[in-house]
């Protein structure tokens, strides 16, 4: 049986020795118990790493506090340089990092070199930005006066990210801390620490070849107590969490206790609605792929399809129809479509999910269940379901990182659709298949979709970096990748200047001596 160039992808990863149990990688001081790695897609140790101390953390944060110092005197230009050039590692280094991630992670390698790519993707846009971080001029009401806005670096940005994309979130946020002039302190999931180790190695190439402090990036490794470590610490002002809801709500007290800022990106409950005007041939392929992509773990996976009764019936028979033509196995052969869920653990929370839907009333029309038998052996392959559910089923209501879509019904205008896709209380992801113009506004309107992203003939997966990613209520209101997410890895400083011989005060007071 082939191992797909895993053997080799380690290798140029530089990860060919990671059984032993150390952690390579710059500036990474791990000495704790260690972790081990198995691959949900057969099942085999890949690699061990150290997990974090308190001391090896403390120097950690040692060097990051230090590297920063000097590297927010680098102009931010320069430091644009230091991301194109960590941007052109990943392309040399696409291919590996992406098996790795199908592997350790389970997504199709179609959907780990996407990953990467998104990397790559970023690190471009950052590159443009580092001569873009524009202040203002603000007219002031004072005679020989002038008012300015600028941005200054914020100091070490800590960054807690998940195991479904375990490389490229720490890039949307590595590569705008970068050029805003911060340094990094990442942990990433414990679920799949050889990616993070991986990410490590490479920028500290470019970190080497630069002849720069190693404290730009530094990652700790461990579970949620390492995590812990970088929430409460109030010499890292900035922490960007992803992860589920329940994560969100701890880090947010946590670090908003200390008065720091939190960067939340927590979970979705994602729906699509399909109106009577929409087109099968767009619809089938967007709720397919945003329901079974990444066996259904991402943040945006579609979980609900939310269709009008007229056309009910027609949808319902063209998803299920779909559903039989889904192949699911090794996700690094590519004929697949589908790899498994990451451990055991979400395979039982999957499980349950199917079991607790059918008691409170919901119907299954593609079943659910374990694989089993050659090429299955790692226990984690699972069958995308499809159950119809009402909107108010608590099943519904929670997000369940796994390939379950529910299927409901709406009747009359798209109106009654929106309420039932807001009726969550998550508001991450949502799209509308419509070739209605007057439904398609609506949706995207004040009154319409409460998610911070809202498509028209998409899916809810699949976000591009240019604009910003994120969602409101219990999403957490983060925004991260494009647009201006940039600002939040900044402080924002007013100047006032007056050039004038003068002291007038502001809003007329008189303070005659």
């Amino acid at each position: 049986m082939t191992d797909f160039g895993i053997k080799e992808a380690l290798q140029e990863l530089d990860l060919k020795d990671i059984n032993n149990g150390t952690s390579t990688g710059s500036n990474n001081f791990s000495n704790g118990e260690v972790l081990e790695s198995y691959s949900p897609v057969d099942g085999k140790l890949i690699g061990k790493v150290k997990s974090t101390t308190k001391e090896d953390y403390e120097k950690v944060m040692e060097a990051a506090t230090k590297a920063f110092l000097s590297f927010r005197d680098m102009p931010a230009p320069q430091r644009g340089e230091i991301v194109r050039q960590f941007g052109n590692k990943l392309r040399e280094k696409k291919e590996a990092l992406g098996k790795l991630v199908s592997y350790e992670m389970g997504k199709s390698y179609q959907e780990g070199l996407g990953e990467v790519q998104e990397m790559i993707d970023i690190c471009d846009f950052a590159v443009g930005l580092s001569r873009q971080l524009n202040g203002q001029t603000i007219p002031s009401e004072r005679p020989g006066h002038v008012m300015r806005e600028q941005w200054h670096p914020i100091g070490v940005v800590g960054i807690i990210s998940a195991f479904n994309f375990p490389v490229a979130v720490w890039a949307w946020n590595t590569s705008l801390a970068w050029i805003c002039g911060d340094v990094c302190v990442w942990k990433g999931s414990e679920k799949a620490p050889l990616c993070t180790v991986a990410c490590q190695n490479i920028i500290a190439e470019v970190i080497k070849e630069n002849n720069l402090p190693e404290g730009i990036s530094s990652i700790i490794n461990g579970d949620y107590k390492v995590g812990e470590m970088m929430t409460s610490d109030t010499r890292i002002p900035l922490v960007s969490a992803t992860g589920s809801t329940k994560m969100g709500r701890i880090v947010g007290a946590t670090v908003a206790q200390r008065f720091g800022k939190s960067l939340l990106e927590l979970g979705g409950n994602n729906a699509i609605i399909i109106t009577p005007t929409a087109d099968l041939k767009v619809v089938v392929p967007g709720a397919v792929f945003g329901a079974v992509g990444t066996c259904g773990q991402r943040c945006t996976s579609t979980r609900r399809l939310i269709i009008h009764e007229s056309v009910y019936d027609k949808v319902r028979d063209a998803i299920v129809g779909a559903y039989g033509q889904i192949k699911i196995g090794n996700p690094l052969d590519e004929s697949n479509h589908v790899g498994p869920l990451i451990d055991k653990d979400s395979v039982n929370t999957y499980l349950a999910a199917i079991e607790k839907a059918k008691s409170e009333g919901g119907n299954v029309l593609v079943e659910g269940g374990v694989l089993e038998g050659k090429g299955y052996e790692s226990g984690c392959y699972v069958k995308p379901a499809i159950i119809e559910a009402e909107n108010h089923f608590e099943i519904v209501q929670h997000e369940t990182f796994a390939p379950i879509l529910y299927l409901m019904k709406y009747s009359g205008e798209v109106e009654n659709a929106i309420q039932q896709q807001n009726g969550v209380a998550q508001g991450l992801s949502s799209a509308i298949m419509t070739n209605e113009l007057k439904e398609a506004e609506k949706f995207l309107s004040y009154a319409g979709s409460d998610c911070g992203i809202a498509n028209v003939n998409i899916g809810t997966s699949g976000a591009e970096i240019g604009g910003a990613f994120g969602g409101e209520k219990e999403t957490g209101g983060g925004r991260e990748s494009g647009s201006d997410a940039w600002k939040v890895y900044m402080r924002r400083q007013t100047n006032t200047i007056n050039y004038s011989d003068e002291l007038p005060l502001a809003q007329g007071i008189k303070f005659d001596l």
